[in-house]
């Protein structure tokens, strides 16, 4: 069970003019359009993110991810390129490059200058990664780029009852929502080891792919594989580099203030290499052995005690 904590932006407590007027045009705040959040009958949802009933928030829609003006890629970019750099849409950059003789950095992603598709090597289908940031020199010529992968977590069950709450009277409920916390293995892992690897064959991607995602994402990620000690340290980053940027919500905003969203910091960064990603994701931890057949053995002796 979990209830809705970010609606349409704001908190599901926040009774403000602002937080009401946000769910009743349905604009997202983070993209100042509107939400692209939807249920299933196309009804716009306007969940940013949900909160278990024994654990924190969990934002589970990316976007929520791109406060302040998408400044998750902004600090990719520091830190993959020196600080400071203009942003502009990816088709634009050029000529901006060369009419400021400046340096800059052409973003390719949704709503900037549209996602890369790439044939996979048989040429069946294609694959893209979320962002690409390439920086372009004085002239306008690329330099090198990296690669940015941003994700959340989906949600099973429903959460259209606490929607409904929170539209209609905007009070907060618990709902039958819950997390999809298997993505992390069947999906997430499996991507981030292909993505990782087709990069590092990449000559000016000399920097690799970075990570970004909420702090119980990651938690879920160290988990799997073992623990951060898993996934050895290289700070200095590199082409076969796999660096996570981890966010969350800001504590040092506390109280909360109404009519205000609550702002996102970046809580962790943890850099290392598709290669050890790959190695503990393999490296499964089984259980003790016969573990099927004592389930079975208790099963049996249950329907007999009946």
């Amino acid at each position: 069970m979990a209830s809705i904590y970010d609606f349409f932006g704001y908190r599901a407590e926040d009774t403000s003019v602002e937080a009401r007027e946000a769910a009743q045009s349905e604009i997202c705040p983070f993209l100042n359009d509107k939400c692209e959040k939807t249920f299933n009958d196309r009804t716009i949802a306007g969940v940013c993110s949900v909160k278990p009933v024994n654990a924190g928030a969990v934002i589970c829609c990316p976007i929520r991810l791109y406060a302040e003006d998408y400044k998750i890629l902004r600090d990719v970019s520091d830190l993959a390129f020196e600080g400071g750099l203009e942003l502009v849409p990816g088709r634009e950059a050029y000529s901006i490059a060369k009419s400021k003789g400046a340096p800059c950095v052409a973003v390719f992603g949704k709503r900037w200058g549209g996602e890369l598709y790439v044939p996979q090597k048989q040429g069946a289908g294609k694959y893209f990664v979320d962002w690409i940031l390439a920086r372009l020199d004085a002239s306008g010529e690329m330099t090198e780029f990296v690669a940015v992968e941003v994700q959340t977590i989906d949600t099973t069950g429903t959460y259209r009852n606490g929607y409904e709450a929170l539209k209609d009277e905007r009070v907060a409920i618990n709902t039958s929502a819950g997390l999809n916390w298997e993505n992390v293995n069947k999906r997430i892992l499996p991507q981030l080891v292909y993505k990782g690897q087709v990069l590092q064959r990449e000559a000016m991607c000399r920097k690799g792919l970075f990570f970004v995602c909420p702090r119980p994402v990651f938690e879920k990620v160290l988990a799997r594989v073992g623990g951060v000690s898993a996934l050895v340290e290289y700070p200095a980053l590199q082409p076969a580099s796999l660096t996570f940027l981890i966010y969350d919500y800001s504590p040092e905003q506390e109280p909360y203030v109404d009519g205000e969203s609550v702002s996102l910091m970046q809580t962790t960064r943890h850099s290392t290499t598709v290669y050890k990603l790959q190695e503990a994701f393999n490296n499964v931890t089984l259980p003790d052995g016969n573990v099927y057949t004592d389930a079975i053995q208790r099963a049996l002796r249950s329907r007999h005690q009946d």
